[in-house]
């Protein structure tokens, strides 16, 4: 368990990405089980919603750089 800590904090932006890309899977499953798609369209929807879940985190991300710089200006 602790372990499995250690990386959750040493890797906050792909944790944070995993999660987020497990509950949008799980909702568009959920949401889309009786629309009648083929395999391959499931493969590519999932695939598709991991990849948007990544460019959020990625995206929100984004703000926390400036914070680390700022910081380091301040206390450097």
């Amino acid at each position: 368990m602790n372990t499995l800590k250690t990386w959750i904090t040493q890797h906050p932006n792909l944790s944070a990405w995993f999660v987020l890309a497990l509950g949008m899977d799980i909702i568009l499953a959920v949401e889309a089980r009786d629309v009648g798609l083929e395999p391959s369209q499931w493969f590519w929807l999932l695939l598709i919603t991991t990849l948007v879940a990544g460019a959020c985190i990625w995206i929100v991300s984004w703000g926390d750089d400036e914070d680390e710089t700022s910081d380091e200006g301040v206390n450097g």
